[in-house]
């Protein structure tokens, strides 16, 4: 679907879930270029090195002037499990908190990098339990979500998603990011980032009592949906490990079981086969979806009447170790920075409105008309899409940097034509890229007119200056299952 596009072939937001407060921009771009960041974290691509950016602790200044996140709990009072996470430890995870939960780092049967190449060529399974999972439905869901968010919601058909952010009123800044899922008529279903959990339930709290005010309590129905658990199996293997488990229990038809038919961007509520030959008791959603840029799907597990099912549904999927592992979260950075999308709270935030962030696409065409918008940021939004030349200072670019330690998010872009080297822009994630032989890629902020791909740069870089050009997006072809032209 348009909507889930990727913009320009590949940098595109679905599933970016991680979230490590860091670098501000204005909505339209200023100031980031009159700040003087941290220069770049420094380390490799190790699991260690990646460690440090997932934990989201407190800042500390590096021995080389660097910053560096230490393990911390992003959310108050003590960790929380996802339901897999007694499978995690039998499986030999390296757990660090992350977004207030204790989470997979990477497993003992593979490194890092080994974990990435293996979801490129193979596939892999990712416990993303700690994200938020919302339902909403009612007469008045349509056009709640409609005003916090700039998306066509009423185009969707059944069963069917587009990426989308939850917007701030007035300034149009970015709540965060989200894939919407039309379920049928006025049931919705989202998921929104685990780091992120207060401030969305608090935003969607105010948004829907003002709705209820004027509309009455039962115009709205919202659930948050604590008790599922959400795994994310993701590579060119996905749909030949999970065909063979789908159930025709429950289905409306058989065509309703075949995968081949399950499109990017749409989903079904699909029975799976245990081994005892019994379907799972409840029907699992099952979207074509992911955060690596490969083919895959994202599974929504019930846990009422059956705690088990989530571990059980996983150990079903994991049946075939030639086929599919488990992944952590080392292996979903590298794979979803090479894909080019973003990371909430490195690459997006509040400071910016959607065409700030090169996400202008996410507004729907027929949404555009000043005298009709009504979507929050409207005021805000539609000019900087109408003008963006006149209206925003800077772009979101793709970086490749030569040789050396890679540029991390806070690293310094300057300008190479000016012997002062002035800043122009920023990076806010970086990483080598596994895929490419460890070629360093990096996204980040550009000062408009610098912007175009080939223009050569400068990058900071544990205090040296070092040599990059603007690049496009994605590194890596997002391969994503289509119907065929």
């Amino acid at each position: 679907m348009s909507a889930l596009r990727p913009l320009r072939r590949g940098v595109n937001l679905l599933g970016a879930r991680y979230v490590s407060q860091s670098a501000r921009v204005a909505a339209n771009g200023s100031n980031i270029l009159q700040q003087q960041l941290p220069s770049a974290l420094h380390g490799g691509s190790s699991a260690a090195g990646i460690a440090s950016r997932f934990t989201a602790g407190p800042l500390v200044n590096s021995q080389n002037g660097g910053t560096r996140r230490y393990a911390s709990s992003t959310a108050s009072g003590p960790v929380k499990k996802t339901q897999l996470y007694d499978l995690h430890i039998a499986r030999g995870a390296k757990m660090v908190p992350f977004a207030g939960y204790s989470m997979p780092l990477q497993y003992s049967d593979l490194s890092h990098v080994e974990s990435h190449h293996w979801t490129r060529e193979k596939a892999s399974l990712f416990d993303v339990s700690h994200m938020v999972q919302h339902h909403l439905s009612g007469p008045g869901a349509m056009e709640l979500l409609m005003k916090v968010t700039p998306s066509s919601l009423d185009k969707l058909k059944p069963n069917s998603s587009t990426l989308s952010c939850l917007l701030e009123e007035g300034t149009g800044g970015i709540v965060d990011d989200t894939v919407i899922t039309r379920l049928h008529g006025d049931a919705f279903y989202f998921v929104t980032n685990a780091g992120r959990r207060t401030e969305d339930l608090a935003f969607l709290q105010a948004e829907i009592e003002a709705y209820r005010q004027t509309h009455g309590a039962d115009s709205i129905k919202w659930e948050i949906l604590d008790d599922r658990a959400l795994v994310a199996l993701q590579g060119p293997l996905a749909a030949s490990v999970l065909q063979p488990l789908i159930s025709s229990h429950g289905a409306a038809s058989p065509a309703d079981t075949d995968l081949s038919t399950l499109y990017f961007g749409n989903c079904r509520s699909l029975h799976l086969t245990l081994p005892d030959g019994t379907p799972t008791p409840q029907p699992l959603l099952i979207s074509r979806t992911g955060y690596t840029g490969e083919d895959g799907f994202e599974i929504s597990i019930p846990t009422a009447g059956c705690p088990s099912l989530p571990t059980q549904v996983t150990e079903l999927l994991l049946a075939n170790p030639e086929q599919v592992r488990l992944a952590g979260l080392a292996a979903r950075d590298s794979l979803r920075l090479e894909a080019g999308m973003c990371l909430y709270g490195n690459d997006i935030s509040t400071a910016q409105t959607p065409p700030a962030a090169s996400l202008g696409w996410i507004v729907g065409k027929d949404r555009r008309d000043p005298a009709t918008a009504t979507f929050n940021g409207a005021a805000a939004i539609l000019p900087q899409l109408a003008s963006p030349a006149k209206t925003l200072s800077q772009r979101r670019v793709g970086f490749t940097v030569e040789k050396g330690s890679p540029a991390r998010e806070g690293a310094i872009v300057v300008d190479l034509n000016d012997d002062s080297h002035p800043q122009i822009g920023v990076i806010t994630s970086g990483l080598p890229s596994p895929s490419l032989g460890g070629t360093n890629i990096a996204m980040g902020y550009i000062k408009n007119g610098m912007h175009k791909k080939g223009t050569e740069v400068g990058v900071m870089v544990r205090n040296k200056l070092r040599k990059a050009t603007v690049t496009g997006m994605p590194w890596v072809e997002s391969k994503f299952y289509r119907p065929k032209a």
